[in-house]
Order: C-alpha cells, then sequence, then structure tokens
C-alpha cells in the first residue's frame, strides 16, 4: 500500500522509508513556532526542563501578534518576556512590534514555511501552511525548540476532490465552510485533510491558505495540497532554500473520499455556535452589529482586493461597526499603495494595524451581550469573540463586506 503526501513528509523527518497510519514516529522539526500568548509559557518550561539553549536560533519563530500592540499590563509582561529570551537566543525570526503580522500570514509570505517541512507551533491554526503543520501545546513547544524533534502518530487521510470552476464571489473560504458544513467538526479528527483533483488549480494560493487554515476545525491534524505550478510562483522570490515537492502514491489509503463540485458552490456561511453550523448565505437574513473583516483565515491582500470591491462607493450601515484587519504590514502597504484604505475609510470602516485582535475575543472589537458579528475569522464558538451571549457568523470576505453595507446578512449582488 502506498503513502499519501503527509505520511511521505513523516516518513522523510523520521529517517524511515516508510511508515503506515497509528505509528509513532520521532521527526526532526524544521520549524517552531509560538506567540505572545502560547511562547512565554513554552517559554517556562524550556527553562525548567534544564535547557540552555535552543537546537537552531533559525529554525524558531516567535511571533507577537495576539495582544500587541500590548493591550494591558499582563499582555506587556508576555511580550517582554518573549523579547528577552528571542534577544538572548539570537532567533533569527523574531518580529518586533512595526515589522509583526498575523503568524499564520505573515510566515508562508516571508518564506519561513516551504512544501514537504514539519512544522508545530503552539497555535491550533499552524495548519495553514500546506506541509506536514500542525498546531502542538506549548510543552511540546519548549522540547521542540530545544531538541529540534517532536514525535507524532502518523494520521489517516481523508481525500478531498475537487472539481469544477468556483463561480463568481465564491472563494477558498466557502470551499473550508462548505467542506466542514459536510464532514462535521469532528469529521477528519487526527487525520490529515488531503486536497486533490482538477478543481485544485482554480484556487490561488491565498484560497488554499484559507483552506488548510480551517482544517483543525474540522478536527484535522493538518491540511495540504499537491505542489502545482500556482504553488511554484508563489514561492518564487519567497523560499530561497531548497525544498521537497510530495506527492500521494496512487494506491494511498485514505478512510473517507469526499468530492465537492465547485460548479454547485455556492457561498456559504457558518451560524452560531460552531463552524459545521453551515447554510447558503443567500438563505441568511440575520441583523449584524459589527463585521470584521481579517484575521489569519482572511487578512492576505486577496481578502482586502475583494473587500473594497465591494465597499467602494457604498456606505457601512449606521447600526454596524466595521473593522478591517490586514494580515501583515506588507498587506498594509499594499493597501495603502493600491488606495484601498481610502475605500475602506470613506466606506465608514476603521483600517487597523496586523492583529489577532477580535478574532479570539482579545481586543480592538470585542463584543457584548446580545451582539452579533459576520466575521472572516475561523472560530464561531460560545464566548469566542466577547460575551458568551454574543453570537458569530463566520463568512468570506465578499459576504462580509456586503453585510456591512446591508447591516445583515447579505451577499455582493444585493449591493452591486
Amino acid at each position: 500500500m502506498g503513502m499519501t503526501m503527509t505520511q511521505k513528509i513523516l516518513a522523510r523527518a523520521a529517517g524511515v522509508e516508510r511508515c503506515r497510519a497509528g505509528e509513532l514516529l520521532m521527526c526532526k522539526l524544521d520549524l517552531v513556532l509560538g506567540n505572545d500568548i502560547t511562547a512565554p509559557v513554552a517559554i517556562n518550561e524550556f527553562h525548567r526542563m534544564g535547557a540552555v539553549k535552543v537546537f537552531d536560533p533559525a529554525k524558531i519563530a516567535l511571533i507577537p501578534d495576539h495582544f500587541v500592540p500590548n493591550k494591558d499590563i499582563k499582555a506587556a509582561t508576555l511580550a517582554k518576556q518573549m523579547r528577552e529570551f528571542a534577544r538572548a537566543q539570537h532567533i533569527v525570526h523574531y518580529y518586533e512590534v512595526g515589522r509583526v503580522g498575523i503568524e499564520h500570514a505573515l510566515l508562508p509570505e516571508q518564506g519561513i514555511v516551504a512544501p514537504g517541512e514539519v512544522i508545530i507551533g503552539a497555535d491550533s491554526h499552524t495548519c495553514t501552511y500546506g506541509a506536514f503543520s500542525t498546531g502542538v501545546g506549548s510543552t511540546d513547544m519548549a522540547v521542540g525548540m530545544a531538541t529540534g524533534e517532536c514525535w507524532f502518530k502518523v494520521p489517516e487521510a481523508v481525500k478531498v476532490v475537487l472539481t469544477g470552476k468556483m463561480k463568481p464571489w465564491v472563494s477558498g473560504k466557502d470551499v473550508i465552510l462548505h467542506l466542514i458544513g459536510e464532514i462535521g467538526v469532528d469529521g477528519a479528527l487526527y487525520q490529515s485533510l488531503e486536497f486533490t483533483g482538477d478543481g485544485v488549480k482554480e484556487i490561488p494560493m491565498d484560497g488554499r491558505l484559507t483552506i488548510a487554515n480551517m482544517a483543525i476545525e474540522a478536527g484535522a491534524k493538518n491540511g495540504i495540497f499537491p505542489v502545482d505550478d500556482v504553488c511554484r510562483e508563489y514561492l518564487k522570490g519567497r523560499v530561497t532554500r531548497e525544498w521537497t515537492a510530495f506527492e500521494a502514491d496512487p494506491d494511498a489509503e485514505y478512510s473517507r473520499t469526499v468530492t465537492i463540485n465547485l460548479d454547485e458552490l455556492d457561498m456559504t456561511v457558518s451560524l452560531p455556535h460552531l463552524p459545521e453550523n453551515t447554510r447558503p448565505a443567500r438563505e441568511c437574513r440575520q441583523t449584524i452589529d459589527q463585521v470584521v473583516i481579517g484575521s489569519c483565515t482572511n487578512g492576505r491582500i486577496s481578502d482586502m482586493r475583494v473587500a473594497a470591491q465591494i465597499l467602494k462607493g457604498h456606505k457601512v450601515s449606521d447600526h454596524v461597526r466595521c473593522i478591517v484587519i490586514p494580515g501583515t504590514q506588507q498587506v498594509v502597504k499594499d493597501c495603502l499603495k493600491e488606495g484601498l484604505v481610502d475605500i475602506f475609510i470613506d466606506a465608514g470602516a476603521i483600517f487597523t494595524m496586523p492583529t489577532c485582535g477580535p478574532c479570539l475575543g482579545g481586543f480592538c472589537g470585542v463584543l457584548a451581550d446580545g451582539e452579533r458579528a459576520v466575521s472572516t475569522t475561523n472560530r464561531n464558538f460560545v464566548g469566542r469573540m466577547g460575551h458568551t451571549g454574543s453570537e458569530i457568523i463566520l463568512a468570506s470576505p465578499a459576504v462580509a463586506a456586503a453585510s456591512a453595507i446591508m447591516g445583515r446578512v447579505a451577499t455582493p449582488e444585493e449591493v452591486l
């Protein structure tokens, strides 16, 4: 029996010729990631275990993006601890305020991650990168920083076959919301979501990163796409080191196969309080108080362009707060250069610095009791964006921008 893409990556990292689902492997790590919430815990454990130096200062990434710029004294203390550790250990990929971005937008943009690599991060959305990249706890992060290794149980895989072409305004966000709605939040529990089929070429890299980002919302260990010309073009000028493309064997074994016909896929939203609670956006008319466009899921320049295209010449509804959060400083620069910031501000939205902010109920858009938001973020659990009495409807940037104008869940055709 052949191997999946993920199994081949893990086998290489473990120095073995073959592996199969269920085996335990000790793998060499290409990158260990932490942020201003999870890294301080890992740093404490790093010292507690008696470690002195990280295994490789160039293979650690410390990204202060959750509560930074510091929202309060506790946040400042956590950021300071991570900053001092980064300086003491000469961490190459530490990004200070003014250079930092949302971790899962920043790392692909800067070429810090690449196909075929094994990456762990003390953040559940580390599955974004399309390699074998997966979230771990802060203790595993500490051990990874010290040893450069981590053990894994080789996952089974769900094969997701994409066919056809996407309709106007349909995006990668709609693909992953539809998939989670079909298989459920535990439909790929501790499995790899491996995307394939002729429809893959219809999805740009930003859309693929969005899809992989939300693999965890189906319980998946990672999400991964085959390397094709679209991927290679994205990597040009970003990744200068050697990397390896792995393809699944024709006889690779999968726990199940799910087929999504992109020709039939429509704009999709996820209603409170689980990502699997999906509906066609056209069927929803809930009134809203806030719109968030951004996050590690949808904070890239293509997302900003879609939102601006819809908001241009329109006004955000009088009873809606629209918050636009670019994923990185490069996205900020691109938005300024392309005039998108003017469009957002003229429409009545606020354009902020790169931050996770409201996605986890941190700051910069926390919801009060009884408030409802349409958001391009990745989770809509109870209390995720603030008060336990608030609600989140997950959507694409296109639906979010249209909703901001209409003051309720809406689609672009209603405003254009």
